[in-house]
């Protein structure tokens, strides 16, 4: 009886949460300046590129050289900072917003460990993750593994977010598959990097919700094996804006008013936006080439993301291993680190070590 109640109220914690940031006249919706226009058909085009058919043709992907800036130094680790040109294609950067075409990542690495005995791991950022001390203190206790992480900003968070913008909450449904295709495009140029400029001897990539549908496109895109660790993520985004607790955080009357003139009501509105993200649907993304080196990590009382949802990305891709931690969307991330860290060292321990390099 006390675990069920424990259960109930880490699901509720999650509406209460979603309740204080989503459904108060203080915050801005999601998408409050409607679908983006012609730029929504652009990106489902773009999406719709990633699928295997497209996928050779574009790997190698652009090298991306980081201008590095040492921001800390100790005994046994060392922190840097890189900036660069995002590596999109022209289309992609005239898209995004001007704050965005500067790429930063953060490096947090062992001292006195060759690169090529040692495994880096990019870390995406979840919904409203704006820097990136989160994911550092989740990768900080790894470096005694000798497995070093490398941060991403993502484009329309932090540094790299527009003017206009409040918070996390993206002004156009546009923007949101903007963000998931740059992010895309980016981390597979860092995980190139990694491989030829780094050398490391194994990769992998993880996310937290949002950034971890987009670190299972990722790895499932990458044509040589990594380690792919999806935490408290759902199989698509309409799970989380259609479903989810975020449904009570979109902006459906304005992404109506701007249908409006093709005489949508608000029931289609919904299912127009449900087709538009089922393009993030991880499922029908290729199966990664080690699937036992995917480890997603789901919680047994989400308020955000069901069940079901994880358990159709592990069905979509035998192999592939699902732990439950018990918590909500909010407190697992708190009260689970440690977890999600023996996740990405299982995981990372599944892959063969780079030929000649142990």
């Amino acid at each position: 009886m006390v675990s069920v109640n424990l259960g109930i109220l880490h699901y509720v914690l999650d509406h209460i949460y979603g309740a204080c940031m989503h459904r108060t006249k203080l915050s801005t919706p999601f998408f409050s300046r409607g679908w983006g226009g012609t730029k929504l058909d652009l990106f489902e085009s773009m999406l719709k590129q990633l699928f295997p058919g497209a996928v050779s043709q574009n790997w190698p992907p652009n090298m991306v050289q980081p201008i590095w800036k040492q921001l800390w130094d100790s005994k046994n680790a060392c922190l840097k900072e890189g900036i660069f040109r995002t590596p999109c294609d022209e289309q992609l950067i005239n898209a995004l917003p001007p704050e965005s075409h500067t790429t930063r990542i953060a490096l947090l690495t062992p001292k006195f460990v060759p690169s090529h005995k040692m495994a880096c791991v990019v870390h995406l950022a979840g919904t409203g993750d704006h820097t990136y001390e989160r994911r550092l203190r989740l990768g900080a206790p790894l470096l005694k593994e000798n497995i070093a992480t490398l941060v991403l900003e993502s484009p329309f968070y932090g540094n790299r977010r527009p003017k206009l913008q409040r918070g996390a909450k993206l002004l156009c449904v546009s923007d949101l598959l903007l963000l998931g295709r740059a992010t895309i495009e980016e981390a597979r140029s860092l995980l190139h990097w990694l491989d030829v400029e780094g050398g490391f001897g194994k990769m992998g990539i993880c996310g937290l919700s949002m950034g971890g549908v987009h670190a299972a496109m990722v790895g499932s895109l990458h044509p040589t094996p990594i380690a792919t660790l999806p935490f408290l993520a759902p199989h698509s985004a309409v799970v989380a804006f259609c479903e989810g607790v975020l449904k009570h955080a979109t902006a459906w009357d304005a992404l109506r008013k701007d249908a409006e003139k093709v005489g949508m009501t608000l029931e289609e509105v919904q299912e127009r936006l449900r087709t538009v993200l089922s393009l993030t649907d991880v499922t029908r993304f290729p199966i990664p080439k080690i699937p036992e080196a995917v480890i997603l990590v789901a919680a047994t009382n989400d308020g955000y993301i069901p069940k079901d949802s994880v358990l159709e990305l592990q069905k979509a891709w035998p192999g592939s291993e699902v732990r439950w931690v018990t918590g909500g969307h909010v407190s697992s991330f708190i009260i689970h680190s440690d977890s999600f860290r023996r996740a990405i060292v299982d995981a990372l321990n599944r892959l063969p070590w780079k030929e000649g390099q142990l």
